[in-house]
């Protein structure tokens, strides 16, 4: 099984320690409840080292990505700034969702999942040689990655990192920047503010202990998943895949359409009729929603299926909530049925995010 760097200090902090994707990672400290409010209210970190950093380098490093992903990486002109992405195969499936940090005219940085990362490389390198054999394709596993996360992250990174202040406090969303041996980014995947840290993966212990010193919280897989879940954040392998358009995963804001640039899969997406959309859904009546589940929406006498993608009960609206790719046309306020184990159970379709900043949205 792989590890990260941070692997004996989970061990250390007593961590219930998981098979994640064929990484040995921690799902808990303890209490999975408690590392969510942490976040929710204060300050926690992930280890995200099992993520992959890729390096592209090259003059044509550009030209290879406005043709590689579905995103236009012409909107990135500010050296650190980010963008979201889907990079798709040519049928219009989502092969992996990444983030793409512009650094310079002849280097940019993707970060993929960690499930995907081998495929990931090979789908990169075997377009690369179809585009320009000349660019460099780096695997970053050099680097470990930590995510502070919360409203009071921006603070306790400051505090565990001296200097750091004054390097990253303009930093707005999705915007990066080099300090020291640092690479700091102003995203995450919980929907509070917080950085994602790259640095070299032997230094990784330092920073953890630095950032557990100055208050911030360790946390694991569970919570990471509630908070992404109330964020309306997509994961990979559930709610899109190689088999599921991001027109029809509520990831349509990462697709470019609208320029003459072209991109792999986006004939497909261009011809496709668009069925389904991605729901959120909260259920009211006692019981858990979670993926796979059946979904019925009675339109007529038949009634139209969808189902749940990702589902779980949220701490902090104390209610069972899931995304579902559902059949449209469909409205925010209707009620559908969930088909629990024997159970029928109503729940009401509503828009996500369900909480953000801390706040329930519902």
């Amino acid at each position: 099984m792989k590890t990260t760097s941070l692997n004996q200090v989970h061990q250390d902090m007593n961590a219930k320690m998981v098979d994640f994707g064929g990484w040995n990672m921690p799902l808990h400290y303890g209490s999975q409840l408690d590392e969510h409010h942490s976040i929710r209210k204060n300050a926690g970190m992930f280890d995200v080292s099992h993520m992959l950093s890729i390096d592209i380098k090259g003059n044509n490093a550009r030209n290879f990505l406005r043709q590689l992903v579905a995103n236009n990486v012409d909107k990135l002109t500010q050296s650190g700034k980010a963008i979201y992405t889907c990079m798709l195969n040519p049928k219009g499936g989502v092969i992996d969702d990444l983030i793409i940090y512009f650094l310079s005219e002849s280097w940019f940085r993707i970060v993929v999942n960690a499930g995907t990362s081998e495929k990931d490389i090979s789908w990169i390198e075997a377009q690369r040689d179809k585009f320009d054999s000349e660019l460099e394709i780096i695997s970053r596993r050099d680097l470990a990655m930590i995510a502070i996360q919360g409203p009071n992250a921006r603070i306790k990174v400051w505090q565990a990192i001296p200097g750091s202040q004054a390097a990253t406090e303009n930093l707005k969303s999705f915007q990066s920047i080099m300090f020291e041996q640092y690479f700091i980014a102003r995203t995450g995947y919980t929907g509070e503010d917080g950085f994602e840290i790259m640095l070299p993966g032997n230094n990784a212990k330092n920073l953890w202990h630095a950032l557990y010193k100055e208050g911030v919280a360790p946390a694991g897989l569970g919570a990471r998943d509630t908070l992404r879940l109330e964020a309306g954040m997509n994961l990979y392998g559930q709610d899109m895949d190689e088999t599921t358009s991001p027109l029809e995963s509520g990831l349509a804001w990462t697709v470019d359409l609208k320029s003459d640039r072209d991109f792999i899969g986006k004939k497909a997406l261009i011809e496709a009729k668009i069925k389904y959309q991605l729901f959120g859904l909260l259920l009211l009546e006692r019981g858990v929603l979670r993926g796979h589940q059946k979904v019925v929406i009675h339109r007529d006498s038949k009634g139209s299926t969808g189902e749940i993608t990702s589902g779980g009960f949220s701490p902090t609206l104390n209610s069972s909530i899931a995304l579902a790719r559902l059949p449209i046309p469909l409205s925010i306020g209707d009620e559908v049925q969930v088909l629990i184990r024997d159970k029928i159970l109503q729940a009401r379709v509503v828009k996500y995010p369900f909480v953000r900043n801390g706040k329930s949205l519902i």
